[in-house]
């Protein structure tokens, strides 16, 4: 009791603070506290296995998928204020109601009176208890799961391939439609300077500088670009003429 009234409150401020966390980073990590924090209560309701669960699957694979995937692709916070589907602020709000009503009617049904079973069922142990009722009560249910996480990523597999509009060029095409655009329009020949090069620093925000100082815009990602988080070139080359006159 003195752990839930503990971690009940840090759960409801980490969750209040995800629905209204402007940075997608921010959300995330404070769905970590959240799953952990109920780790911990399965932890102390004497469920090992679901304990090492939710901190193996939930918090450790999935959650930090989403981080993964977040400093991937890039989500900006103003990007959450255009709706791409029309009216789907509206239906989200209409099924969290329904599933905190859900949620409020199935804490009240188990608040009240004692659990009966519980000692005879776990008293082999929890994890076999959890093991036989999953494999022999309900193992149609969880083959009809399993079934549906299958299907769900063979669909992601299907949507993410696209067939070929060209043939995939080879080096020597790629080497020769170099040569064709550099008679051509004049770009450059050789490779792309990669991010930080005559730089002060060296991360993916910060672009090449050319000799004459300007950025190399081709060294900085289109993602970082559009979301306005470049550094300012002519800023790093005063501080790299500054360093070479200090070095004279």
């Amino acid at each position: 009791m003195v752990a839930f009234w503990i971690l009940a409150p840090v759960m409801v401020a980490a969750a209040l603070g995800l629905l209204f966390a402007r940075k997608a980073v921010h959300a995330a990590l404070l769905l970590a506290v959240v799953m952990i924090s109920l780790a911990v209560l399965y932890a102390v309701q004497d469920a090992p296995f679901l304990f090492a669960v939710q901190i193996i699957v939930y918090t450790g694979a999935i959650l930090m998928l989403f981080l993964f995937v977040i400093m991937l692709v890039g989500v900006d916070a103003s990007d959450s204020i255009v709706e791409t589907i029309r009216g789907h602020r509206a239906a989200s709000i209409l099924v969290g109601l329904v599933f905190g009503l859900t949620l409020v009617l199935g804490v009240a049904q188990v608040s009240f009176g004692a659990p009966l079973g519980l000692d005879e069922a776990n008293s082999e142990g929890n994890i076999p208890a959890v093991a036989k009722i999953l494999f022999t009560r309900y193992v149609f249910a969880f083959e009809i799961t399993s079934a549906l996480l299958i299907t769900a990523a063979l669909g992601a597999m299907v949507l993410a391939h696209r067939e070929r509009l060209t043939p995939k060029p080879t080096q020597a095409q790629l080497a020769a439609q170099r040569v064709r655009d550099y008679a051509e329009h004049g770009k450059h020949l050789g490779p792309l300077p990669p991010p930080g090069v005559f730089a002060r620093h060296n991360a993916v925000d910060t672009p090449a500088l050319l000799p004459d100082g300007t950025a190399a815009e081709a060294s900085i990602s289109r993602v970082l670009a559009a979301r306005g988080t470049v550094k300012s070139a002519p800023e790093l080359a005063e501080d790299v003429k500054a360093l070479t006159e200090g070095d004279d």
